[in-house]
């Protein structure tokens, strides 16, 4: 991927995550933060897929990597995505909180998408000290597009 890629600011920015998931040994492109993300999609450098079970984020493309109350995997997850993008696509796959995303970006990665990205801290964010989400970071928090179903 590098080789592709300019060296605008978001260009920088995608190399700076793929140097660190390499430097941090993980199995995907790397992580983006939400703010950072979200202007990849808007420069139209980066595809947004959406992978939470609901709601959703406007200009984003839903495939949902699980359903249900007990969030039981889509078997027929990356079968879905490989229909609605391209394997050389700039993905920022987009979770709760940045977990199930990681492990959709590893799952893209293994069949072959090149450059799956994790957007970090997810929809909204690590749990706090009380146990609640949307306070120390994430997609919300940071006022980014969203609409609620």
């Amino acid at each position: 991927m590098s080789a592709l890629l300019a060296d605008t600011p978001e260009d920088i920015l995608l190399e700076n995550a793929i140097r660190d998931a390499r430097a941090r040994g993980l199995p995907f492109a790397g992580s983006v933060p939400p703010v950072e993300a979200w202007a990849l999609v808007e420069s139209g450098r980066a595809v947004l897929v959406d992978v939470r079970s609901s709601g959703y984020v406007p200009g984003s493309i839903h495939v949902a990597w699980a359903s249900g109350t007990a969030l039981t995997r889509n078997p027929r997850f990356l079968r879905e995505l490989e229909a609605r993008v391209g394997k050389s696509d700039v993905l920022l796959l987009l979770c709760r909180s940045g977990k199930r995303s990681a492990l959709a970006a590893e799952a893209a990665t293994k069949i072959g998408f090149t450059a799956a990205f994790n957007v970090a801290d997810g929809f909204e964010g690590e749990l706090d000290g009380e146990g609640r989400r949307g306070r120390l970071g994430g997609w919300r928090l940071h006022g980014l597009k969203w609409v609620q179903d």
